[in-house]
């Protein structure tokens, strides 16, 4: 019973340790997005933390200002100059497998000595180990399980698609409607178009046999002949 009891406790003495390690983990790091006025001749830097092995993709934009371009830099936590960019009024940067520490973003607006510039950007974090962890999931799952796993997934795939057609359905039936509703107002207009100017033809026909006949009667010579 004694050896029992030690090992026992042995055992507890192991895991309660583990498991305070893993509960007392970091959180997950979470995708952010920031809009912030950078003035004019000044030079703005950001600090966002990174786990090990997972995708950081960077995005910015420049919303607002004279040119609507800024000067973008990005430095990994050891001081490597990751990224540079000149007078770039928007752009997509991705990091993979990123290093744990604090990346460093630097927007800087100093060659404008007048406007101010609004800039957007984007930080979207992905773990690279989603992979190994569906494969480990896959592995556990007893193959029937998974079979009515991927039968949901194809029936919900499928719904989705019907549900896509049918609205491309919609869409294609009103630009029908549309079409047919511009190309009778398109006919319309040819009809009265192609009237109006046989109208007009006529007129000027006319007229011009008229301005003939006036003319001709001016130059008749209406005194009679001497005998």
């Amino acid at each position: 019973m004694m050896a029992a009891s030690a090992a026992l406790a042995l055992a507890l003495g192991l895991l309660l340790p583990s498991a305070g390690v893993r509960g007392a983990g970091p959180p997950p790091i979470q995708d952010g997005e920031f809009t912030f006025r950078l003035p004019a001749g000044r030079k703005q830097c950001f600090y966002q933390s990174a786990p090990a092995n997972a995708s950081l993709e960077t995005e910015y934009q420049v919303i607002a200002g004279a040119g609507l371009d800024v000067d973008f830099t990005l430095e990994s936590p050891q001081g490597v100059l990751l990224v540079s960019e000149s007078r770039k009024a928007d752009g997509v940067h991705t990091v993979e497998p990123t290093e744990a520490g604090d990346y460093k973003l630097c927007f800087d607006n100093s060659f404008s000595t007048i406007s101010e510039k609004l800039v957007f950007f984007e930080l979207i974090f992905d773990s690279l180990q989603d992979d190994e962890e569906v494969e480990g999931w896959a592995e556990v799952v007893e193959p029937e399980e998974m079979l009515d796993v991927k039968m949901e997934d194809i029936k919900e795939s499928i719904e989705t698609m019907r549900t896509r057609l049918e609205r491309s359905i919609q869409t294609l039936t009103l630009l029908r409607a549309l079409e047919a509703r511009d190309r009778n107002l398109q006919e319309g207009n040819l009809e009265r178009v192609t009237f109006w100017s046989a109208v007009n033809v006529a007129v000027l026909l006319l007229v011009a046999v008229l301005q003939v006949c006036t003319l001709k009667r001016f130059f008749q010579d209406k005194r009679p002949v001497p005998t």
